[in-house]
């Protein structure tokens, strides 16, 4: 009979102790919840990039001519300088990467628009509610047969899927690239002549997931999935005012289906298939390559 007493007090004590533990994890995660849905950080950092911020708006950062992102193969020389612009991210706008679990536990898509603008304290028609609305919008679109875009919520989501566009099996590894400054005297003007130190690395990859950063109050990116004679590169590069950058590229080497009026044919004054085609990724976007690659 004591023995059963002994055991009931150690089970009942356990449970006790997990209880109190779970009690503390999930007072924990709403005290993040709460956090981020009331911060004033993320108010700021919405109505800054509403604006039309380009670190954030990085899909229309780079079908904007004016942005200077695109080169060609025969640029790739060492010290050869490329007129490019490559501002670093503003921690000020720069929306936080939230982890898997947290930013699952919010709605995110455009029949639960009220929820989300409650949930973040955005008054209905405010330039931070319609920079939400835009991007749901963007993410709701189905995707045309044979295609695969998605808007991924976390690093954690964005990895998975890639291993399902790469058809890999989901202990198996990949990796993005993303361009980064590795100086600290990174300063203005961020639109100059960036020289070649090093012939880049270049990485074949018939196959790679292109995510770009939108307008949301945590990051939320943009993906589609490109297969085809592709290259991705890294290429160290150093602006005329000292910023050394560590640019993440890909060059599309057949360009004969492109539409004539891209962007990129006004910037190279090239036409469709004449030559490959190259961009800088701005520094809130992500290329996703499998690992072995």
């Amino acid at each position: 009979m004591g023995g059963r007493v002994t055991s009931y007090l150690i089970l009942l004590h356990l449970l006790l102790v997990m209880f109190a533990e779970a009690s503390a994890e999930v007072g924990e995660k709403s005290k993040q919840m709460e956090a981020a849905s009331s911060d004033s950080s993320v108010l700021r950092m919405v109505t800054k990039m509403t604006a039309n911020s380009q670190e954030l708006n990085s899909m229309e950062y780079m079908n904007d001519p004016s942005n200077m992102i695109f080169f060609t193969t025969d640029d790739l020389k060492l010290g050869k300088k490329l007129p490019l612009n490559l501002p670093p991210k503003d921690p000020s706008t720069t929306p936080p990467m939230w982890p898997k679990e947290m930013a699952d536990s919010i709605p995110f898509s455009l029949e639960q628009l009220p929820q989300i603008l409650n949930f973040f304290s955005f008054s209905l028609g405010s330039p931070q509610a319609q920079a939400v609305e835009s991007a749901l919008h963007r993410c709701d679109i189905e995707p045309n047969k044979g295609e695969t875009k998605f808007c991924g919520t976390s690093m954690e989501s964005m990895a998975d899927s890639a291993r399902s566009a790469f058809g890999l099996g989901s202990k198996s590894s990949v990796k993005y690239l993303a361009t980064s400054a590795h100086s600290t005297r990174s300063r203005p003007p961020y639109l100059q002549n960036y020289t070649l130190l090093q012939m880049p690395n270049e990485i074949a990859a018939p196959k790679f997931l292109a995510c770009h950063a939108i307008p949301y109050p945590y990051a939320v990116h943009y993906c589609h999935y490109l297969e085809g004679d592709n290259k991705v590169l890294q290429i160290p590069l150093e602006g005329e005012n000292g910023n050394v950058v560590m640019a993440a590229a890909v060059c599309h080497v057949d360009t004969s289906e492109w539409s004539p009026e891209h962007v990129s044919f006004k910037v190279l004054k090239s036409k469709p298939g004449m030559t490959p085609v190259c961009h800088v990724f701005p520094p809130n976007d992500l290329i996703w390559i499998p690992m072995d690659t």
